[in-house]
């Protein structure tokens, strides 16, 4: 029967799946699952994705809270089904631009250093929409430079003032060139218009993260002088600063990237 979320499922397989050799199961170590729960805060899931066989080969619990049902029963189908039916065809789009970023632009060294992050809707078994954030890293790759294991993070971030965007970040977590707020409403990668952006602990001070954290919550210009005892006309400066330093249109995008970063706590 066919389904919504089924142009991922076929993408993933003509793209991965079909392509990759016989691939082994993920040894999870010891001390994996400890240090994913602590990076995977709040009402989120985290999992790790074989895609040779686009089975799970770990899930978190958490997952119990979104899918209604015990994590043994999670799998990939179930998951994608928690997206919103409107948010597929972004989420293509941000996977044929994922894609073609890793294996035409990166070098199979580079696959490891690099997180992605995107936004999106989903719809839980209680019925709740939720703004997610979607975090993901390679964990393994076969000899021809093919990732075949995948570690992904969903947070719920709905409390947050951000929105789900057509747009995907592509971190450094070793220090090399981060791009973000990458645009995919062509579902073509173009890496003429890749701008290296810089970490924002380098951009910004730390009264302006403090004021970027409070836009997060949505608060208003009024609250946020309340919040850090300044003036108004203060925080609409800082506002414009820090807009101006990150190069961001609009605070969706500014919250996005502080996220991806961790400056914001989930």
């Amino acid at each position: 029967m066919a389904t919504h979320f089924d142009k991922i499922i076929d993408y993933w397989q003509s793209n991965y799946s079909k392509t990759i050799p016989e691939s082994k199961k993920f040894e999870v170590p010891e001390h994996f699952k400890r240090m994913a729960n602590l990076m995977a805060p709040g009402k989120s899931f985290y999992y790790i994705a074989n895609f040779q066989t686009l089975e799970l080969e770990l899930v978190s619990e958490s997952v119990e809270e979104f899918i209604g049902e015990k994590a043994s029963f999670a799998n990939m189908d179930k998951l994608l089904a928690l997206a919103l039916p409107s948010e597929i065809e972004k989420i293509h789009r941000k996977e044929q631009v994922i894609q073609s970023f890793f294996i035409d632009y990166l070098r199979p060294k580079e696959m490891l250093d690099y997180k992605i992050t995107y936004t999106y809707k989903n719809k839980a078994h209680d019925g709740k929409v939720r703004v997610m954030l979607h975090q993901a890293t390679v964990l393994t790759l076969n000899e021809s430079g093919q990732f075949i294991h995948v570690f992904s993070i969903h947070s719920d971030i709905s409390h947050l003032s951000v929105k789900s965007t057509e747009d995907v970040s592509f971190l450094n977590i070793n220090g090399g060139p981060s791009y973000y707020n990458v645009e995919t409403s062509s579902g073509k990668f173009n890496p003429k218009k890749l701008q290296e952006s810089k970490k924002l602990k380098e951009l910004l001070t730390l009264r302006e993260i403090e004021v970027v954290r409070e836009l997060a919550l949505g608060k208003s210009v009024k609250e946020i002088a309340i919040s850090l005892n300044l003036s108004s006309h203060t925080v609409k400066t800082h506002k414009k600063n820090i807009l101006g330093k990150v190069e961001c249109n609009n605070s969706t995008h500014l919250v996005t990237i502080c996220l991806a970063e961790g400056l914001i706590n989930i």
